[in-house]
Order: structure tokens, then sequence, then C-alpha cells
């Protein structure tokens, strides 16, 4: 329970069968208040994003208070957002980097802006730097209801494998690692994605 400022956590115990080992949950109702800079910006770190379940990779900016990511989305088509209940269509208004390179498109059929990001990576995110408002004027153009500047990591503590199977023959691998190569380091990784399905009518 929340007070003011001050929360607490709830402990929930329950009879431990005999034979079985003790298992406990706590939860925490802690807010995000006072954890940002301002109501206005903020930033998003890769463990919050590491611990959110997510069904697309747009589904990273949810993170940002106030923003929503919905509708289908896919090869050539962005998702829906709305941000503090603005509609931004497929992400007018809204300016979108990643490692500083703008995802916005200034013309699509669909309206400026238009902003796409089946291409991310979530498993790479290392951070989200948001501002929500007009009153940034070095975010540039598109940037009327806010922006997000995605910055990928840049060094990885060991390679990775996953593998993800779904309905409609969905499946999607992502391998990554990082290496150091003369002066640098470098990070590589793939991301393969497929989808099946198959409709069947019958009269």
């Amino acid at each position: 329970m929340c007070l003011g400022a001050a929360c607490s956590h709830v402990q929930l115990m329950a009879a431990t069968p005999p034979g079985q080992d003790e298992v406990e949950i706590i939860a925490s109702g802690d807010s995000a208040s006072g954890t940002r800079d301002a109501a206005s910006q903020g930033a998003v770190s890769a463990s919050e994003i590491q611990h959110k379940p997510l069904q697309r990779p747009a589904d990273v900016l949810e993170l940002v208070p106030g923003m929503v990511v919905t509708q289908h989305s896919g090869d050539g088509k962005a998702n829906q957002y709305f941000l503090r209940g603005m509609n931004l269509d497929h992400g007018t208004d809204f300016a979108t980097t990643v490692n500083g390179v703008p995802v916005n498109m200034p013309s699509h059929a669909h309206g400026q802006g238009y902003s796409d990001l089946n291409f991310l990576m979530p498993e790479l995110v290392q951070r989200i730097d948001y501002r929500k408002g007009p009153y940034f004027a070095g975010e540039g153009d598109f940037s009327s209801a806010g922006s997000a500047r995605i910055a990928y990591r840049t060094r990885l503590d060991q390679p990775f494998a996953d593998v993800s199977l779904g309905q409609g023959g969905y499946a999607r691998t992502v391998v990554a690692g990082s290496r150091e190569i003369q002066d640098g380091v470098h990070v590589l990784a793939a991301d393969l994605r497929t989808v099946r399905v198959s409709l069947r009518y019958r009269f």
C-alpha cells in the first residue's frame, strides 16, 4: 500500500505442503513517481525492457509513461501509437531515432512522420531517452507530441541465442554477440522471423 511517497511491500505466505520447498512471493507497490527526471522527460533502462513481455518490437515504447502501442503490424506496416490520449497515427508527431538514425519517414501514404519499428531488436536496446510535449525544439521535425531516442548496446557480456515459436507457423530466432577487434568492440546480431498462415474455406 502506498501512502504519499512511502510504499510498503506486500508479503504473501501460504502453508507449505509436506515434502516441498517453501515458496516466498514478494510484490512491490512502488510506482515510477519520483524516479523520472520530470513528467515530460526521462529514461528507460535495459533492465526495465528485459522484464517486460513484448509481443512486437515497438512495444518497448510502452515503457514511456503515457504511451500506448497497438494495432497489428509487420513488414511494411507500422503500429498505431497513442501518447497521453493523443492519436499519433503511425508515428506522426513522435520523433524516433535508433542510434541517432531518424526512423520517421518525411513522406508516406499514411502521413508525414510514419514510423515503422519492426526492424528493432529489443534484446539489444540499452536505453531509451524520451521527451513528451512540444517543448524541445532540438528534437526537430515530427516531435510535436514527443520523441524517443533508442540506443543499442555497444558491448554484450556474453553471446546469446533465443528461439521463439508460436501459432500460425510463427518462428523467431535471435543470435547476438560482441567481440573486441583491434581498437574497438563490434556487436554482431541476427534476427530471423517467419510467419506461415494458411486460411482454409469450406463451403
